[in-house]
């Protein structure tokens, strides 16, 4: 089962990452300035992850695969990493859809 990680930054921001059962990071937030908009974030990302409309699918400036996932109001609430191609995208997309809505919240110092 997946889980969600949150850290403190070098600047004092919140951030999490949601990580899949083998460990690997499969979706990144923004800095929050506090702990509980971190948390709202994360009850967000468990809620959007239900629809696929809901994940934008992007190509960075490299040519490389990734995707956002968004909120109803149309802000990003998480960024994946860069994939190296389209089908590794859509894994990981299925990958956040499998892991987000009952991934646990641990927090690192």
């Amino acid at each position: 089962m997946g889980k969600f990680e949150i850290k403190t930054d070098k600047a004092g921001k919140f951030r999490f990452n949601l990580k899949a059962a083998n460990g690997q990071v499969i979706l990144s937030s923004q800095g929050y300035e506090s702990m509980a908009n971190c948390e709202k974030g994360i009850a967000s990302v468990k809620n959007n992850s239900k629809e696929d409309a809901r994940f934008a699918r992007k190509e960075s400036k490299k040519g490389e695969p990734y995707f956002d996932l968004m909120a109803t109001n149309g802000q990003v609430i998480g960024t994946s990493e860069m994939y190296s191609g389209v089908s590794a995208m859509e894994n990981g997309i299925e990958s956040v859809k499998k892991n987000a809505p009952d991934a646990p919240i641990e927090v690192l110092s």
